[in-house]
């Protein structure tokens, strides 16, 4: 069975819109906090990523589906895990939730790159230290 890494995101007012719901463009920012915390939980970071691999990791795409809306002050959990690997991105399954409910879902197609903007090989230290969150169909 595959880990899921967790983040916790609290909505404050600047996350809303004068209704107090969610504005749809900051579900992106919600999800690219996580995508960060789970980088660091491995004892990475973006800056470190391209200072030791001369390599980014960038949103080739990404595809949400709404559920229901985040309100303001709610706990909101993300949930992410790897669900394919290629030699040089990964898609990545996150789910928001608060509490039972789930809020949104979304895939993100991740690429490595390199400073000139070209897809490299993704480092082999990420691929190892990720693993834990390999969905347990990827054969990696």
């Amino acid at each position: 069975m595959h880990k899921n890494f967790t983040h916790k995101v609290k909505v404050y007012y600047e996350d809303t819109d004068a209704g107090g719901i969610v504005y749809y463009a900051n579900y992106l920012n919600f999800l690219e906090r996580a995508r960060t915390e789970a980088i660091t939980s491995i004892g990475l970071s973006n800056k470190k990523i391209k200072e030791n691999f001369d390599a980014h990791i960038i949103v080739k795409s990404c595809n949400i589906q709404f559920k229901i809306s985040a309100l303001l002050e709610d706990e909101l959990n993300i949930r992410s895990y790897i669900v394919s690997v290629t030699k040089t991105s990964f898609l990545m399954k996150q789910i928001i939730t608060r509490l039972d409910d789930v809020i949104a879902e979304a895939e993100i197609h991740l690429v490595f790159i390199n400073s000139l903007g070209k897809p490299i090989r993704i480092p082999d230290v990420l691929l190892k230290d990720f693993k834990p969150y390999f969905c347990d169909s990827i054969k990696n």
